[in-house]
């Protein structure tokens, strides 16, 4: 190397600072193009982010499909044409878009971007190891007054996580300043000579942006509103029964948004608080007009409500034919006690609605069609959730239990808010105390969720209140019993698929197990010495009919399941039977439980009295579909007479059309409204 090429750099610096005048040479700053394509890069790496936080691998069981990552999402949009990745990108990309704006430097707006996506992930982490559940919207209540609780995320490996989170953003910043520092423009997004007109785009860039994404999250949650269709249109499937699936299938920050504002329902056009007291004072007198000629009260018994998972009369379905009887005990039963047919809103799914309606009283019929699950969408911001089980006082008489994960459709939180002193499951700090299965079944048998809860009625000498809800008959059906001698066939002249025969077949085999643990069940109960009253109902169809559900004409078969209302020997009401009770809805179960018990009513119980004698059962508009997470928009509720038959709702009497109307009233009080019910006694029994 020559004594000139090693000088020359050094003279040139030497003129450039001694001599103030001479051209310096500048950094190049980066084209407009380069900034688009680090906007989209750094996009991406916030959904990255996003999805690392909710595809923690579990050992758990689950209902849901195998683990969905980011490859996943990105994946779809060629093999399935969804791009619901893209519309993660857009909601991100706006985010971003506002805070350049909001900083007006690339390269401070960036790694404030990344540091609230890894602070968001790193949490959604924690939260699904911990409780498998993803950040749902009543979790932003932890931000205000319960900022405490946030530490029940922390799992043993948090102090790692953390610091790889951190170490990882860390060298993400040292990235952002050095390509702060060979940018010549610095990162500034909106440059120019007239500070005024600078300042107007961005203030733009901001707000319209921003009324978009507004707008979006207002109406997303409204069937058929643009959001929602565009939502659907690119790919949102919701998932609702298992929040992490859920983020994982359709990206955390589209399954957030989605819950962040549904439509609950529309406000009564005379919704007032002098309406709520007429609405109290009329049922007040119809409760005590009840009252008169009932000599019991409810909470001096034990109640149990079984939700017998999928329980239903294979032999009822039209088109199928089954060579042996899988339900005779409870056939039996059913002839010597209330009991009769249970309408449904759903047939393959949609567990936790009719669980919600049997525990609360409310109906999905008067709900919008946009509030698919109130378990996620509604129960979780509630100031107000008056559940039946709250009649027996202390939070200690109420029990929960159910063989499966507490996680799903958020029941473990939902619980605690109706009230429960204990939910045992098969994680968590209450442990069901048995859990055995039966052959190939993935699932806790009936007859060890019934031990279980024979145990808990037998802790108490008082009233109870105890909610079941059983696994053993959840899909899939695949073959699972030995020596299943339950065999099927088509009357229809079409043979069965050979996978429906085995779904069915297994299915039935299923029924007959609960049916004989059912009737076990029942006589040890008769041997206890307190007065126990049981409600037992299937809260739908399987998913498995494959042919009856192509006709139309089976729409109401396939959505009635079998329920009883039985008393021990221990109780005045043993061997009562109500014989006009042959249908109902799990809405009604607590107003026909009291009366099969000949127990005094609340107001709120008068009027579901009232409502169930003019109106046997309802439901929303159902289809012959595995229940889906999209509610049919049009058409008329289902409402059955007594005798099981269709009412037309321009056909109902004035008497019948004033008690839909105070019970839309009701529950728009309840669950959307100001609560006006609350301090009017509405829900108290009589003392």
């Amino acid at each position: 190397m020559t004594k000139t090429s090693v000088n020359k750099p050094i003279e040139e610096l030497s003129i450039a600072t001694l001599d103030p005048s001479a051209p310096v040479k500048r950094r190049k700053e980066f084209p407009g193009w380069l900034y688009a394509v680090l906007f989209l890069v750094f996009d991406f790496l916030a959904i990255a982010i996003l999805q690392w936080g909710v595809t923690l691998t579990s050992t758990r069981v689950t209902l849901s499909s195998p683990l969905n990552g980011l490859g996943d999402m990105i994946s779809k949009m060629w093999l399935k044409f969804n791009f619901v990745f893209l519309l993660n990108m857009i909601m991100v990309g706006i985010i971003y878009l506002v805070l350049l704006m909001l900083f007006n430097r690339f390269w401070i707006a960036t790694p404030v971007l990344i540091a609230i996506a890894t602070v968001i992930a790193v949490i959604e982490r924690f939260k699904v190891e911990i409780r498998y559940e993803a950040i749902l919207p009543s979790d932003l209540n932890f931000l205000g007054s319960n900022t405490g609780n946030l530490m029940s995320f922390m799992p043993s490996n948090a102090p790692l996580v953390i610091g790889v989170a951190v170490a990882a953003f860390a060298v993400f910043v040292a990235l952002i300043v050095f390509l702060n520092h060979i940018d010549g423009r610095r990162g500034r997004m909106i440059r120019g000579s007239n500070p005024g007109l600078a300042a107007v785009s961005r203030l733009l860039l901001i707000a319209v942006p921003g009324l978009g994404f507004g707008l979006y999250i207002a109406q997303v949650g409204t069937v058929d509103s643009w959001a929602y269709n565009l939502s659907r249109g690119m790919g949102d499937t919701p998932s609702m029964w298992d929040s992490v699936y859920d983020a994982q299938r359709n990206g955390p920050v589209v399954s957030f948004v989605r819950q962040l504002n549904p439509k609950v329902m529309d406000t009564p056009s005379d919704y007032s608080e002098e309406t709520m007291k007429a609405v109290a004072a009329r049922y007040e007198k119809a409760a005590k007009k009840i009252n008169a000629n009932r000599s019991a009260n409810m909470t001096d018994s034990t109640v149990i409500y079984v939700l017998s998972e999928s329980f239903s009369d294979p032999s009822r379905v039209p088109g199928l034919k089954v060579n042996k009887d899988a339900m005779p005990n409870i056939r039996s039963i059913k002839k010597n006690t209330t009991s009769g047919l249970m309408l449904s809103s759903g047939y393959g799914g949609g567990t936790a609605n009719l669980e919600y309606m049997g525990l609360t009283g409310l109906s999905m019929a008067n709900f919008d069609s946009s509030l698919t699950s109130p378990y996620q969408q509604l129960v979780p911001t509630e100031h107000w959730t008056p559940t039946i089980n709250q009649m027996w006082g202390s939070a200690r008489n109420s029990i929960g239990l159910h063989p499966y994960e507490p996680s799903m459709y958020s029941r473990a939180t939902n619980y605690k808010k109706f009230g429960f002193s204990h939910f045992y499951t098969l994680e968590g700090d209450d442990i069901i105390s048995h859990q055995d299965k039966i052959d190939d079944s993935p699932y806790v048998s009936d007859e060890a969720a019934y031990k279980s809860t024979i145990e808990e009625v037998k802790k108490s000498k008082s009233g109870q209140f105890l909610q079941l809800i059983t696994m053993q008959n959840h899909m899939p059906y695949k073959n699972w019993y030995k020596n299943n001698e339950f065999k099927v066939e088509s009357t229809t002249g079409t043979p069965l698929g050979e996978g429906e025969t085995e779904s069915i077949e297994t299915y039935a085999k299923g029924m007959e197990l609960t049916d004989t643990a059912t009737k076990d069940f029942l006589d040890q109960l008769d041997e206890i010495d307190k007065p126990i009253t049981v409600v037992f109902y299937g809260d739908h169809l399987p998913g498995i009919y494959s042919s009856a559900s192509e006709d139309e004409d089976n729409s109401l078969d396939l959505h009635l399941t079998d329920y009883f209302i039985w008393s021990n020997k221990a109780s005045s009401s043993a061997n009562t039977k109500i014989s006009d009770d042959n249908y109902s809805s799990p809405n009604f179960f607590v107003a026909e439980a009291a009366e099969h018990m000949d127990a005094k009513v609340s107001p709120y119980l008068a009027f579901l009295t009232q409502m169930h004698s003019k109106i046997a059962a309802m439901e929303p508009p159902v289809v012959n579909n595995i229940q889906g997470w999209d509610r049919i928009p049009e058409g008329q509720n289902i409402y059955l007479d007594q005798d099981g038959k269709p009412m037309a709702e321009k056909d109902l009497d004035a008497e019948t059309k004033q008690l839909l109307a105070d019970y839309k009233l009701i529950q728009y009080d309840i669950t959307a409204g100001k609560n006006y019910l609350k301090s009017t006694g509405f829900m108290d029994l009589p003392e």
